[in-house]
């Protein structure tokens, strides 16, 4: 191919395995909801638009094992239509109320946020009949989209190298959870939390994986330096390529009060009136206790001021021209000196395009429709991209120790606030393994059994509940969470070295915590 810089989009979407089973619902068991609404439905939708149109667009986007399971509960998806006709119903009395106190403005926005409800539930019942995922493979099999494929429920890898049982149940679980879906193996492994450690290249190597994704200085501060920092890629020892997050393309998007997405005009998300309003008001969407979750129904902008949708949407487009100047220029700097294609990887979480940053899927747009009028960059999937390259010759660099969070180095993982979680996660999975190779060939209550402790091992691994407790954010809940499932897997270890179980306790347990149905406790067993 011609010499031609390369800007490649990717997207990790990822929501933690939440699953309560009766109402009323807490906050974070709408956070699925959230991200339907705000992120993967106006996504989709901005799919279907640009390829009707043969706009050009390519982007990666990681499907995590968590959401894709999530994606296809009927609980879950039942749920979510209720929330959305709950919001509608709220949006009337909103428009109600608003208009008898004389709010013009506040209440056109009470009527768009009625419609955009109207609109996901449209896009979900009817478009889409409730099934998401063969949507996003069928503009991945158009060349569209490349969807990567991550750990099984999230882990932080590198804390758990020592321990090689958890690392591969974390990556065949997943494998086989893709190919039920995708059917095809991926090339793209997203680390979760961009947690990179040196000891991970072996497994991305066994487990076939073309490349993955590092932050920045995991390359600038390899060994040796990467000498093209992360316009290029680099290759392990191993031989698995490394793509390196584009850290000013991150920053001018989400880097603190000077990002993009924190500009004042932008809606405040979270101004919502399910905090303002009396709680006989808000009645359908108070969680346990009652205590108050969101609505959808948000009337300001981060200035304070009423939120002017056209203003934001003129504002999005404009920044969208700027970013892709922003990345042009440095990519034509980085040209100067290379002989190869630059590439500028902009990798973020996906909840940062919506449910984060309201305008973020109309930023993303606009970044397509100004891309197709340009002719001196190409957008590309980071496969894509890498299969038109000659990488023979590419460096060979082992990445530092690294992460995404505070300060690059894993610290949001493991601090005063979380580090008691790892010596019990340890203990189980040093359990997990003795009970998979004691018990090889089990049937009946006996495999079922075994099976739901290899689910609850792998359930506390998630390196959600870690950040949440290291930001202070949902502690409780978090905690919460990371207990109940190392409970469930010692009342299950005990109960089989005393050879009794219940099978009634064991079927509510299969009921609530149903993730990966087809899952093999034997994943756990010590490889010789």
């Amino acid at each position: 191919m011609n010499k031609q810089p390369v800007i490649a989009l990717a997207l990790n979407a990822h929501t933690p395995f939440i699953r309560r089973q009766t109402p009323p619902l807490t906050a974070e068991d709408r956070w699925f909801f959230e991200a339907l609404s705000e992120t993967y439905l106006p996504l989709l939708d901005m799919f279907d638009r640009l390829d009707a149109e043969r706009i050009h667009f390519r982007l990666g986007i990681s499907l995590s094992p968590t959401l894709c399971a999530m994606l296809g509960d009927e609980l879950l998806l039942s749920r979510y239509e209720e929330y959305l006709n709950a919001q509608i119903d709220f949006g009337l009395r909103e428009t109600e109320r608003l208009a008898a106190k004389g709010e013009g403005r506040t209440r056109d926005l009470a009527e768009r946020w009625r419609e955009k409800a109207r609109e996901r539930l449209r896009w979900f019942s009817e478009r889409y009949k409730r099934r998401l995922l063969p949507v996003f493979d069928h503009y991945q099999r158009k060349g569209r989209l490349e969807i990567l494929m991550t750990a099984a429920t999230y882990g932080f890898l590198p804390f758990y190298t020592a321990r090689p049982e958890a690392i591969q149940a974390q990556f065949e679980v997943a494998i086989a959870l893709y190919r039920q879906y995708f059917g095809k193996h991926p090339q793209g492994f997203w680390l979760p939390e961009l947690g990179w450690d040196p000891e991970l290249d072996r497994y991305l190597r066994a487990y076939n994986f073309g490349y993955t994704i590092v932050n920045t200085h995991a390359l600038v501060l390899g060994e040796p330096a990467a000498s093209k920092g992360s316009f290029y890629p680099v290759k392990t020892p191993r031989g698995v390529f490394v793509l390196a997050r584009d850290y000013y393309a991150h920053k001018d998007i989400v880097g603190g009060e000077h990002g993009f997405s924190y500009d004042k005009t932008y809606r405040d998300n979270c101004a919502d009136a399910g905090y303002e309003l009396s709680a006989e008001t808000v009645a359908p969407f108070l969680g346990p206790d009652g205590c108050r979750t969101q609505t959808g129904y948000k009337y300001k902008a981060l200035s304070g001021t009423v939120y002017d949708p056209k203003q934001a949407s003129e504002l999005a487009a404009r920044q969208a021209a700027a970013f892709l100047e922003s990345r042009v220029s440095r990519l034509a700097a980085a040209q100067a000196y290379m002989s190869d294609n630059p590439i500028s990887l902009a990798a973020y979480n996906a909840d940062t395009f919506g449910r984060l940053w309201h305008e973020g899927p109309a930023f993303l747009e606009a970044l397509f429709r100004e891309g197709a009028k340009r002719a001196d960059f190409r957008f590309m999937t980071p496969a894509e991209y890498l299969y038109k390259q000659d990488l023979s010759a590419a460096e060979v660099v082992t990445p530092c120790f690294s992460s995404a969070g505070y300060n690059g180095y894993a610290e949001t993982w493991l601090d005063a606030s979380n580090d008691w979680i790892y010596r019990h996660t340890v203990r189980s999975l040093e359990r997990m393994t003795e009970i998979a190779g004691r018990f090889p060939n089990e049937t009946g209550i006996k495999e079922r059994a075994l099976n739901q402790a290899a689910r609850e091992i792998l359930l506390s691994q998630s390196s959600d509940w870690t950040k949440l407790l290291y930001k202070g954010e949902s502690a409780e809940y978090a905690r919460a969470q990371i207990e109940e499932s190392l409970r469930n897997f010692t009342t299950i270890y005990e109960a089989l070295g005393s050879n009794y179980l219940s099978t009634e306790w064991l079927t509510g347990l299969e009921r609530r915590h149903n993730i990966f149905p087809a899952i093999n406790y034997r994943v756990f067993r010590r490889k010789r």
